[in-house]
């Protein structure tokens, strides 16, 4: 009876040992191959579920059925019009057929990372090099309102460019041509960015050099153009001044005009009354006007400046 029960239960953890190792489990995220004395056999596995297998004969191996990323070294590249820059660029991709993965870089993701280093840079480098920088730092021709500095302008307003591709067409046509490539390795190039672009380092200093002799002149373009302002205000407020002053000058003539006909009218209307009285008047005025407490006069004594004086004596 014992040993009986002892072959069941070995019979049984033989059984299980066995169906373990005849059934494999692929998850949602992988795809599998199944091997045989180290060669591929049948087609990928790509459901994921349940599946079977030789025991100990066969072993399966899993390849990443997610999208991945690539992300390329910065490489120094010039454009068509000799700028030289820094060009730091990423990718997505996936493993669409894993045999073939397999085949051509023995299942290594690393080693299709290298593969993908090798044939983005390359055609990164055939299209930027063939375009100006323009072409790959901008995508349209749209009107631009501050300075251009891809076309050497100071405060250039308004100008259109001439843009034939633009970043995001040269970036399709890097991913079409390398895409082209990718089959043969069992991968499939879902997209390619430009993350950045950037002047190498002799070139930025040159290029911030320039930006500021150029912000300089703007400046003093604006200082002109103030120091021009402010003259044509101040001769406006001159030109302002003197007409108030003139037109002041003349009101204040018309007035005095006006009041010394007033007082010519007066005093003449006075002489009609009374002349001799007006003139007694006149000449005591004059006697005010000509002598003082120090005044000394040498008249003849037929003077008409004692005229009154000589009447008043009779």
């Amino acid at each position: 009876m014992n040993t009986k029960v002892i072959v069941s239960v070995v019979a049984g953890i033989l059984a299980l040992i066995l169906l373990s190792s005849a059934v494999f489990v692929v998850d949602e995220t992988e795809q599998v191959i199944v091997f045989q004395f180290g060669r591929p056999v049948g087609e990928a596995i790509k459901d994921a579920g349940l599946h079977f297998k030789i025991p100990f004969i066969q072993v399966v191996k899993s390849f990443e059925k997610r999208i991945l990323q690539w992300d390329g070294d910065e490489n120094q590249i010039p454009t068509s019009d000799k700028k030289y820059i820094w060009v730091d660029t990423f990718g997505r991709w996936r493993i669409v057929d894993p045999l073939k993965f397999y085949q051509s870089v023995r299942g290594d993701e690393a080693a299709a990372q290298s593969r993908l280093d090798d044939i983005i840079e390359s055609e990164t480098r055939n299209f930027i090099s063939e375009n100006l920088l323009i072409e790959v730092v901008r995508n349209t021709g749209r009107e631009l309102k501050t300075t251009l500095e891809e076309q050497g302008g100071v405060g250039v307003a308004g100008a259109i460019l001439d843009i034939k591709r633009g970043r995001q067409q040269i970036t399709e046509l890097i991913l079409n041509k390398a895409a082209e490539a990718m089959p043969e390795f069992g991968i499939e190039l879902l997209d390619v960015r430009i993350k950045r672009i950037n002047y190498i380092e002799e070139v930025r200093r040159k290029v911030y050099e320039r930006m500021i002799s150029e912000r300089k002149r703007i400046a003093e373009k604006f200082r002109s153009e103030g120091q021009g302002r402010k003259a044509e205000i101040d001769g406006e407020r001159q030109k302002e001044f003197q007409r108030i002053t003139s037109e002041a000058y003349r009101t204040a003539q018309e007035v005095q005009g006006k009041a010394d006909a007033e007082a010519t009218r007066i005093y003449a209307n006075a002489f009609n009354r009374d002349p001799e009285f007006y003139s007694f008047i006149q000449t005591l005025e004059s006697y005010k006007k000509t002598m003082k407490s120090n005044t000394t006069l040498i008249l003849n004594t037929n003077s008409e400046y004692f005229g009154f004086l000589k009447s008043t004596k009779k």
